[in-house]
């Protein structure tokens, strides 16, 4: 519609310009061919007798159809008109006619007069000899002429428009046909469910998203906001989801909490209603043996339970210079003393340093936890192998044991909270096993001091390996972690261990010999099942 009046308004424009153009130059043509006659009719009077009323110049030869010419007075009145008719004879003209001639000046201007029966006429006087003398030229030739054209102009602008305006519409709605189906596509998202997927829709197709043109830049930005669209979605429907999963491991967490919390209360409540009883029930002795150990156990429970609780808060943690080697077999020393059942060993350490930025005691956790997990869940006679790596920028420890294996399906929890063994890796006694929460602050501590911990586990083998950055470390103000480059140490230089026991133990740690060797791993099975706990668990 905007279009098609655009082209009108151009068209009339156009054809009025033209018009008036056409006009002005017939009417100067008309004026000079005016000025032409009267001097004529000037030349005609001045020659002839000198009477007032004398028009006997008209019958001279090359006088135009319709020209005029008439005598005036010194008022303007005219006193003597005549018409030069197609005959040539010219011919007088009425009253009527001649008052409508009256009144023009003998200056030479150029006047319209509407005359009587015979139409418009273009008119000019000048003086002859006394009398002025009126020379008046008909005006139908120049109507005519801009009748015509103003009809040409109107046909051809009708024309014109109807072709243009069928052009344009043919030529707007292709433009306009991408738009379309980019309109389509937004009603349709509109009218889309978001879904479980966090699809809202279909997407505008790729040759509606050229950015040459408007359209295209349309599409290309629909699909932007679809995309937008879909990614807040999918986030949403991703943060309810782990929303509820969150919600689901904090009520198992309370109830596996509060089952291991109350098994020791309900202990030693039951010791101290025996004490209350008499001492006939029960030796005295024995049942405050029993008390200070479920009390110990309570206790254990509560410390894992609060430490867990400040590494989620990332609370900071002190931080110095750790030797992993001589953390590894302080541990396994402890191990040891604690599972004389079991065959413990040490792999060959590197001969460079295996130092690390940290928290000591933590670390030293990490290590003796995994050492008291293959303890708890391997029978008597297992071989549990611990050893330290030092490459480009990690050091890594690993604890291997030949047991039986982590089950398949408890290998991916297996760093979660109150995460505990099948049949297969069960309690065998009281003493045995533990709360579960072993692994998971192994995993917490790791990845407070910017490491991870992964497990892998086929019957026969299970290895646990902690990978811990060289000199990355939490500040003791919570800040960026610093930068910390170990002096390397000098050519020649050995681990600082030399004499071992049967068992690979160390039994005197002095600055030459060489590192115990372990005994030969076992060929590892395959397919391999692993699992990495990268972040601390969430629960």
């Amino acid at each position: 519609m905007l279009i098609g009046l655009a082209l009108f308004t151009v068209c009339a424009t156009t054809a009025c310009a033209t018009v008036l153009a056409q006009r002005a130059f017939l009417l100067a043509d008309l004026d000079r061919r005016v000025g032409d006659a009267a001097e004529r009719s000037r030349s005609g009077v001045l020659a002839g007798p000198g009477t007032g009323t004398d028009l006997g110049f008209l019958d001279a030869r090359g006088q135009p159809t319709g020209t005029i010419a008439a005598r005036l007075d010194d008022g303007g009145t005219v006193i003597a008109a005549e018409l030069v008719t197609r005959s040539g004879a010219p011919r007088h003209l009425g009253a009527a006619q001649r008052s409508a001639l009256a009144g023009v000046e003998a200056d030479g201007s150029l006047h319209t007069r509407t005359v009587p029966g015979l139409g418009a006429y273009r008119v000019t006087a000048l003086d002859g000899g006394g009398r002025p003398v009126l020379t008046a030229l008909p005006m139908d030739d120049v109507q005519d002429m801009l009748s015509g054209l103003a009809v040409v102009e109107g046909v051809v602008g009708a024309a014109g428009l109807t072709v243009a305006g069928g052009v344009c519409a043919v030529v707007v709605r292709r433009r306009l046909r991408p738009l379309e189906r980019v309109v389509a596509t937004a009603v349709e998202v509109t009218r889309t469910t978001p879904g479980h997927g966090g699809v809202t829709g279909p997407a505008v197709p790729e040759q509606d998203t050229d950015p040459g043109g408007e359209a295209g830049r349309i599409g290309a930005a629909l699909n932007s906001l679809i995309d937008h669209a879909e990614t807040s979605c999918a986030q949403r429907l991703y943060g309810e989801e782990e929303l509820q999963r969150g919600e689901e491991r904090m009520r198992r967490f309370l109830a596996d909490a509060s089952h291991e919390l109350r098994t020791p209360l309900a202990s030693i409540a039951g010791y101290a209603e025996l004490m209350n009883r008499g001492t006939g029930l029960i030796e005295p002795a024995q049942a405050w043996r029993r008390v200070s150990a479920e009390s110990a156990r309570m206790t254990g429970l509560v410390e894992d339970l609060l430490l867990l609780a400040r590494l989620d808060e990332g609370r900071p943690s002190a931080s110095a210079e750790v030797d992993l080697v001589a953390l590894v077999i302080d541990a396994v020393g402890e191990a040891r003393a604690a599972g004389e059942d079991h065959t413990w060993r040490l792999a060959p350490f590197p001969d460079s340093p295996a130092l690390v930025a940290g928290d000591e005691a933590r670390l030293h956790r990490v290590v003796a936890n995994l050492l008291a997990n293959a303890r708890a869940h391997t029978p008597a006679g297992t071989t549990v192998v611990a050893t330290v790596e030092v490459t480009g920028a990690s050091r890594v420890i690993r604890v291997r044991d030949d047991g039986p294996g982590i089950p398949p399906g408890l290998l991916p929890s297996v760093f979660e909270r109150f995460t505990r063994a099948d049949a297969s890796r069960s309690r065998v006694s009281p003493g045995h096993g533990g709360s579960g929460l072993g692994l998971a602050v192994a995993a917490a501590i790791t990845k407070a001091h910017h490491g991870r911990i992964h497990a892998e586990s086929v019957p026969g083998r299970t290895e646990f390996t902690v990978v811990l950055p060289a000199g990355r470390f939490v500040t003791p103000t919570g800040g960026t972690p610093g930068e910390y480059t170990p002096a390397p140490r000098s050519a020649g230089a050995v681990a600082p261990w030399a004499r071992a026991d049967e068992d690979g133990m160390p039994t005197e740690r002095v600055p030459g010999g060489s590192a115990p060797t372990p005994p030969p791993a076992r060929a590892t099975p395959t397919p391999r099942a692993t699992w990495e706990a990268t972040a601390f668990p969430r629960n």
